[in-house]
């Protein structure tokens, strides 16, 4: 297995970039996902990351794919980040549903059912077949440039359950719409990641490394917690720090013959500071030749 290692930015809230990159780099890791925000090209994420001996791992795109009035808006910003993609080296972009505020037929948002959905809180099925086919059409946008659209399943949207991510799998051509999961949202939705990496080897790409602390989960999910009450309770933790089995997990993406990114995230640390979050989650994985 040959492996890339990047770690996201989302633990260092409100910390200027350049400070983030700089700490990531100081921890170890290779690269951090791009964001083309504020207008940036290909030339100026890959000056900025090279300013802090980074290169750029893949970016992210989520939104509200099942809406059909966006789908022309949605396909042409896929065409823009594929373009951005292939300028800086990258094969892979993640691509996730949104729909975390968004009100479902029960009349809870995602953001309040997370890990004790009920079928009233899944999203219409006219809404999840313009999903299906949006992302079908995103795929082919992303690899007319030679990029894989990797879908990935994030815990408070409409593609949350085990049932949900199959539906979306099994409507979607596995050589447009790949996968790029994410270890913690899969394990804090119920879901087995280990059966789940099993099942889908082939079509992983890259993948999120997040780990959870079960018990919390399960407290969570009997009590009927939100979003927000579950980080408070301290739901996330470095990478073998939680239950996820990474060890084993290698195992599987060994065996698949996995080559790509693999991306660090803990969302909300209990550690002193982001910067230690990262490095702790970095060395854990040197335990597995990582």
């Amino acid at each position: 297995m040959k492996v890339d290692l990047g770690c996201g930015a989302i633990t260092w809230r409100g910390v200027p970039e350049d400070e983030v990159l700089g700490e990531i780099s100081d921890a170890g890791y290779a690269g951090a996902p791009w964001s083309a925000r504020d207008g940036r090209t290909a030339d100026d994420i890959r000056a900025l990351y090279q300013r802090h001996g980074l290169i750029a791992a893949p970016g992210y795109f989520g939104s509200n794919f099942w809406d059909a009035d966006k789908r022309d808006e949605h396909v042409a910003t896929a065409r823009r980040y594929a373009e951005i993609s292939q300028q800086l080296g990258m094969t892979e972009i993640y691509i996730a549903d949104g729909g975390f505020n968004s009100t479902a037929p029960s009349g809870r948002t995602r953001r309040e059912a997370v890990a004790h959905v009920r079928p009233e809180d899944a999203l219409p099925d006219k809404e999840f077949d313009v999903m299906i086919e949006t992302l079908q059409a995103v795929g082919e946008a992303l690899l007319d440039k030679g990029v894989r659209a990797c879908f990935h399943n994030h815990i408070g949207t409409f593609v949350e359950t085990e049932d949900e991510i199959e539906r979306l799998l099994g409507a979607t051509d596995p050589e447009v719409l790949f996968l790029g999961p994410d270890t913690g949202h899969l394990a804090w939705a119920g879901v087995d990641v280990l059966e789940f990496a099993r099942r889908h080897a082939s079509r992983i790409k890259t993948m999120h490394l997040k780990d959870i602390d079960m018990a919390v989960r399960a407290t969570g999910a009997a009590a009927g917690w939100d979003y927000r009450t579950f980080e408070d309770n301290a739901i996330w933790t470095e990478i073998d720090e939680g239950d996820v089995d990474f060890g084993a997990l290698f195992g599987i993406l060994d065996g698949a013959g996995f080559n790509g990114w693999l991306i660090v995230e803990t969302d909300v640390t209990q550690l002193s500071s982001p910067r230690e979050s990262a490095t702790v989650s970095r060395e854990n994985l040197r335990r597995f030749g990582i």
